[in-house]
């Protein structure tokens, strides 16, 4: 839609049509550019979200909230075998 309104503003604003091919590829390659960038900030920002929960993890925040499953107390229930839980999961060792 952006590239079309374009290609039709500059050809109507100059008549010519090799003015409209360069500045129609000069206008992809930037929306390529913010969409890389924004991909980028998006992992940017999901990786500092994922070390916040680590630190909060490492200072004893996850027990508070009870995000994570105690593996201790997981494994002291029965058995000789470890059941461990993981994350959102279900155990099939019960």
């Amino acid at each position: 839609m952006v590239l079309c309104s374009n290609a039709l503003t500059v050809y109507f604003a100059s008549l010519s049509i090799r003015t409209v091919v360069v500045t129609t590829l000069a206008c992809s390659v930037l929306l390529q550019l913010a969409y890389f960038a924004s991909v980028l900030f998006l992992i940017w920002r999901s990786d500092c979200a994922n070390r916040a929960g680590e630190m909060a993890e490492h200072f004893g925040g996850s027990k508070e909230v009870g995000c994570q499953p105690d593996y201790d107390e997981v494994r002291n229930e029965s058995s000789d075998l470890p059941q461990l839980v993981p994350m959102g999961g279900v155990s099939l060792l019960r």
